[in-house]
């Protein structure tokens, strides 16, 4: 569970990041999964688009993919999720608080 502070960080390091994917109509797949967990293993940080013709919510949805990834669903703004995951890889330079 993220503090305030670290959530506060966080939502600051990602204003300046690119979405990496987007969840679409078809909703939350397991390619889908597979390539935000190699991108939050790589980065720690990633931010998604969720598409106008998603099925739910927006802030649903953000959640959802945070609980499938194992991951902090850091923030919800408009129809773009913010996640993170602690790296697991060894000599890594870790987001640090």
């Amino acid at each position: 569970m993220l503090t305030s502070k670290q959530r506060s960080k966080l939502k600051a390091l990602a204003a300046n990041l690119s979405p990496i994917g987007q969840v679409g109509k078809d909703g939350i797949g397991e390619n889908m999964l597979k390539s935000f967990s190699d991108c939050l293993e790589s980065r720690e940080l990633i931010k998604i688009n969720i598409l106008e013709n998603a099925d739910g919510d927006p802030q649903i949805l953000g959640r959802e993919l945070a609980e499938r990834l194992s991951a902090e669903c850091v923030i919800v703004i408009g129809r773009k999720a913010v996640l993170y995951r602690k790296s697991s890889k060894k000599n890594f330079k870790h987001i640090e608080f």
